[in-house]
């Protein structure tokens, strides 16, 4: 192409940066694979065969195909759509991912997003086997999650967690509630707790915070859902530790104390650095610009 373009192998050596001698090495291999004369005599110059005519509107075709290929996949980086697997734990899921999501797929209508809860026990998992794109992980200060090498976090909440009481509880009215206060004389709970199931990030939590005050919690509820736990609360039948996103679905009839020692906890977006897509960080960006709604449940005394 070069050589019809400029008309002689020497302009066409310059516009390639290579030698003549070189350029011509190159033809008469070309001549020999296509079986064809691809170049004659013009002059002092040369010309394209017919063959070479033919040869060279193929090559600018192939060329055309493969910048357009390149040019795909360079949008590639800029586009977002395409599937974007989620998973998180149920609070996190109910109050943050709903606006996210909305946000997205307003920007970027060929995402298609999916959706499930579960527990940090089983989600992480799942996100290095690469069935999940973005985790949505909980983390308690009595027991912070551990996160496996390999992974990227944001942090999006920081909420504090309070504990759980039927309004009528003698302890309902305070401004705090020391955690000792559950133990009997021999260390045991002098109430019944409800909780996540046993091997959660929530149900491991409860048994920290409370062993390293000297009690030994007695859970007998194990329910994955906080709203069922709240139920079981307002009935009278237990207490429990409940983050400030748990208390959006609270039931009437309780009141949310902090606790003494304090104890929060933190929502992560978790993602492996090694898959990260555009549509990840899309939706990490709108888990992050994110606003939710003020907790409405009281604290305290009414």
């Amino acid at each position: 192409m070069s050589v019809r373009t400029h008309g002689s192998i020497a302009g066409a050596a310059r516009a390639l940066h290579v030698t003549p001698s070189a350029l011509s090495q190159q033809l008469t291999k070309l001549e020999r694979e296509a079986g064809q004369r691809l170049l004659e005599p013009q002059g002092r110059s040369v010309r394209l065969t017919h063959a070479g005519r033919v040869l060279a509107g193929h090559a600018a075709r192939v060329l055309d195909q493969v910048n357009a290929a390149q040019a795909d996949l360079a949008a590639l980086d800029r586009q977002i759509l395409g599937p974007l697997r989620l998973g998180g734990v149920g609070s996190a899921v109910r109050s943050l991912v709903p606006g996210a999501l909305s946000t997205l797929l307003a920007r970027h209508p060929g995402l298609v997003p999916t959706l499930r809860d579960g527990e940090v026990v089983s989600l992480l998992p799942e996100l290095l086997r690469g069935d999940l794109d973005l985790v949505l992980a909980e983390s308690w200060s009595s027991r912070p999650v551990a996160l496996p090498a390999g992974v990227r976090t944001a942090d999006l909440v920081d909420e504090r967690v309070c504990l759980a009481l039927p309004a009528g509880h003698p302890l309902a009215d305070r401004d705090t509630v020391a955690l000792t206060a559950f133990g009997g004389a021999d260390g045991e709970s002098r109430v019944t707790w409800a909780s996540c199931p046993e091997g959660t990030e929530p149900y491991e939590a409860i048994l920290q915070a409370l062993r390293s005050c000297g009690v030994e919690p007695d859970i007998r509820y194990r329910l994955a859902e906080i709203p069922s736990q709240l139920e079981l609360v307002a009935a009278g039948l237990a207490v429990a530790l409940v983050p400030d996103l748990g208390r959006r679905t609270a039931p009437t009839g309780l009141r949310f104390v902090p606790t003494d020692p304090p104890l929060r906890r933190a929502i992560r977006a978790v993602w492996r650095a090694d898959t990260e897509t555009p549509a990840v960080r899309a939706c990490v960006e709108a888990l992050i610009d994110l606003d939710p709604a003020p907790v409405d449940a009281p604290i305290g005394a009414p």
